[in-house]
C-alpha cells in the first residue's frame, strides 16, 4: 500500500491512467488518494471516473495537482516536460518524489529544473502495462534513497514486473522492453500468417499464435530453466520443431532480433542526446 500517500498524475494518457487503475485494482491505493491533471480536462475526468467510487480527484491546474501530493508522476510527452517541471518547481519540496516516464529525458535535466534536494526517478514502462503485464525499469537520481526506489518499484509492480538499473542502461531498456512489444507483435502476425497458409482460419491462427507466445513467456518467467533448455524440451530428434528451427537459423532469426535491439538502443541514445 501507499500508506496514505497522495499520488498526483500529470498527464491522463494511456500509461498514466493504466497505472492509476492498476494501483487501485491491486489494492495498493485508494481511489481518493489519486489526483489527476491533464490540459485536456475531459481526459482527466475520464481517467478519474474510471476508478471505483469515489473515483480520483481532478485538479484544476498543475499547482493544484502537486499541492499536498507525496508522489508526482510525470506522464506527459517528453517535449512538454520542461514546461511542466518549470511550472510546478515553486511548489515542490524535498518531501516530494518525482517519477518521470517521459522517454529520453535525463534525470540531470529534470533535477536542474526543479531545484536542489528533490528526489527524481526515471522510469521506462512498456505498453503491456495497460493490461497489467508490463515490464518497467527504474533508475534513481542524485537525491533518491532506498525508500524512494522501493516506492517507485511498488507503483510499477501494480501493472507488471519491475527492475532497477543504472540510468546509463535506459537506452538498452528502451531497445529491449520499450520497443520489444513491436517485435513480438510482428512475430505473432507472422505466426498467424503461417497458420493461415497451412490452412487454419484467421481467428483460430490468431488465438493459437497469441496464446503460444503468452504461454511460452510465462514458462520462461515461472521456470528456473534457461530458454535454450525450454526450447530443447520441445525439440525431438528428427521431429517437426528441429526442422523449423533449422529454417529460422538459416534465415538469421536470432541475429535479426539482436541487431534490432542494438539499432533501437542506438536510436534511443541519439534522441536522448538531442534533448
Amino acid at each position: 500500500m501507499l500508506n496514505g500517500k497522495r499520488l498526483a498524475i500529470l498527464g491522463a494518457g494511456m500509461m498514466g491512467s493504466a497505472l492509476a487503475l492498476g494501483l487501485v485494482r491491486a489494492g495498493a491505493a485508494a481511489p481518493g488518494s489519486i489526483v489527476v491533471y491533464d490540459t485536456h480536462r475531459d481526459k482527466a475526468l475520464h481517467s478519474a471516473s474510471s476508478l471505483p467510487d469515489p473515483g480520483g480527484y481532478v485538479a484544476e491546474n498543475l499547482i493544484d495537482a502537486v499541492t499536498g501530493a507525496d508522489i508526482v508522476l510525470v506522464a506527459v510527452k517528453p517535449l512538454v516536460v520542461p514546461a511542466v517541471l518549470s511550472e510546478i518547481a515553486v511548489s515542490l519540496t524535498a518531501n516530494h518524489l518525482i517519477i518521470s516516464i517521459a522517454a529520453g529525458v535525463l534525470i540531470a535535466t529534470m533535477e536542474s529544473m526543479i531545484g536542489p534536494n528533490i528526489p527524481v526517478i526515471r522510469a521506462m514502462p512498456n505498453t503491456p502495462s495497460l493490461v497489467g503485464e508490463g515490464a518497467t525499469a527504474i533508475a534513481g537520481g542524485t537525491h533518491t534513497n532506498s525508500e524512494h526506489i522501493a516506492q517507485a518499484a511498488f507503483l510499477f509492480s501494480a501493472v507488471g514486473r519491475t527492475v532497477i538499473v543504472e540510468e546509463r542502461l535506459m537506452d538498452a531498456v528502451t531497445g529491449l522492453s520499450g520497443s520489444g512489444p513491436a517485435y513480438v507483435y510482428m512475430m505473432i502476425e507472422a505466426l498467424m500468417d503461417g497458420g493461415v497458409k497451412a490452412g487454419l482460419t484467421r481467428d483460430t491462427a490468431r488465438l493459437l499464435a497469441a496464446q503460444t507466445v503468452y504461454g511460452a513467456a510465462k514458462m520462461v518467467l515461472d521456470s528456473d530453466e534457461h530458454p535454450a533448455q525450454l526450447k530443447d524440451n520441445v525439440t525431438t530428434p528428427g521431429g517437426t520443431t528441429i526442422q523449423a528451427l533449422a529454417v529460422l537459423e538459416r534465415a538469421g532469426f536470432r541475429t535479426a532480433i539482436i541487431d534490432a535491439i542494438e539499432a533501437a538502443t542506438a536510436r534511443s541514445n541519439e534522441l536522448s542526446q538531442a534533448k
